[in-house]
């Protein structure tokens, strides 16, 4: 089995800044993709960045330059620093991965349990 488990959300003013961090663990052969979605009251989930291994770091035009998405291999984890934050960056902020578990031929998909992340004015 695999677990996502995300900590680092909470509550902070307009401008200020978060660092969301993402720990995968469990039967992993390899990561070839860590991210960052989130989910707002009302809307559907979206993607906020992406980091394929080996590939070119995705960002939603909406947090360009302000948001940055790192990855320490070795330790299996995703990071998301969060800058100069505005109100509707207030959201449900989800994990995600795609793992090749150990003795599997395909990658699964999987995701965090989410952690809250509550800009205010």
């Amino acid at each position: 089995q695999v677990q996502l488990v995300e900590s680092g959300g909470g509550l902070v003013q307009a401008g200020g800044s978060l660092r969301l961090s993402c720990v995968a663990s469990g039967n992993i052969f390899s990561i070839n993709a860590m991210g960052w979605y989130r989910q707002a009251p009302g809307k559907q989930r979206e993607l906020v960045a992406t980091d394929p291994t080996g590939g070119t770091t995705k960002y939603a035009d909406s947090v360009k330059g302000r948001f940055a998405i790192s990855r320490d291999n070795a330790k299996n984890t995703v990071y998301l620093q969060m800058n100069s934050l505005k109100p509707e960056d207030t959201a449900v902020y989800y994990c995600n991965a795609q793992i090749r578990r150990t003795g599997y031929l395909s990658d699964g998909t999987y995701w965090g349990q989410g952690t809250q992340v509550t800009v205010s004015s």
